[in-house]
């Protein structure tokens, strides 16, 4: 009855209906819409070249001969995929790395944190540039979000080691841990349950980054420009000067599509934050 009254009070939430709503819009357009497609995203010169918007091809065609709607239904499935792989890594290192750091204390806790403030200090964006440089824009969807993942944890371990501080001065960890209780349970039982529900609004947070990094290292050439992404429907759009030629319809669907997603999952975070703070006060 809880978790019912969870999942019917958070739709309360207009940020959050609004957000989710646009989101699924793309996530169906993404993984379900891109399937149906008759030509080969990867193919060029399987449609007349520098079309514009019809009835045949909404979104018109490209200089390579793509159909830019196709292109960009195959591209915001990968740059899901990119945000995905990224926030689930990323996700999965930071609280493993805040929630020990946080509970163990002590030598740990500064050997784990000097770590991650490390990868804190230390711009992520030269570093991607010259990984992504090293793979010369042959890394595929999931490398790609391995790479980007690689300075996705150490924001999350920080506040999650600090949640973790809070909560090992509960009365109720004490209890568990005078009454003989092992650590590892303590840790995923008692202290885990209070994390997750910031993991899980965190988590929309990190695929909006990821796919932000991705397009910035795919407008400047070292992404994985075989495949369709929004940020390699950017660059392909630059390369051919779409915009001084007159082609609009190239370089704004990716671009519009692009704002719209990130704004479709701030608002999703964002709702879900203030469902959750509601539901602590």
């Amino acid at each position: 009855m809880k978790s019912k009254r969870i999942v019917v009070s958070i739709w309360d939430n207009k940020r959050f209906v609004v957000g989710f709503i646009m989101l699924m819009v793309f996530v169906i357009l993404g993984f379900i819409v891109s399937n149906f497609s008759p030509y080969d995203p990867r193919s060029w010169g399987t449609v007349p070249e520098e079309l514009p918007p019809s009835f045949k091809h909404p979104l018109g065609t490209t200089s390579l001969g793509t159909d830019v709607f196709w292109f960009l239904a195959e591209g915001i499935k990968n740059s899901l995929i990119i945000g995905l792989v990224a926030a689930v890594v990323g996700g999965a290192l930071g609280v493993t790395i805040g929630i020990t750091a946080g509970f163990a204390g002590g030598t740990v806790d500064r050997v784990l944190m000097a770590i991650t403030d490390t990868f804190i200090a230390v711009p992520s964006l030269p570093i991607l540039i010259l990984l992504a440089f090293l793979f010369k824009g042959r890394a595929s969807i999931i490398v790609l979000g391995l790479i980007i993942s690689i300075f996705s944890w150490s924001w999350p371990a920080r506040q999650v080691r600090a949640m973790t501080l809070s909560l090992r001065e509960r009365d109720f960890i004490s209890m568990a841990f005078f009454s003989g209780e092992k650590p590892y349970k303590i840790l995923f039982v008692e202290i885990f349950p209070h994390v997750v529900s910031w993991t899980i609004a965190n988590f929309i947070n990190a695929i909006l980054v990821a796919i932000g990094q991705e397009a910035t290292l795919a407008v400047l050439g070292l992404s994985a420009l075989e495949e369709a992404t929004l940020g390699t429907s950017i660059y392909w759009a630059m390369q051919y000067q779409a915009i001084f030629r007159g082609l609009w319809w190239w370089i704004a669907s990716p671009v519009v599509a692009m704002i719209i997603l990130f704004v479709s999952l701030f608002l999703t975070s964002k709702g879900l934050q203030e469902h959750l703070a509601s539901g602590r006060s």
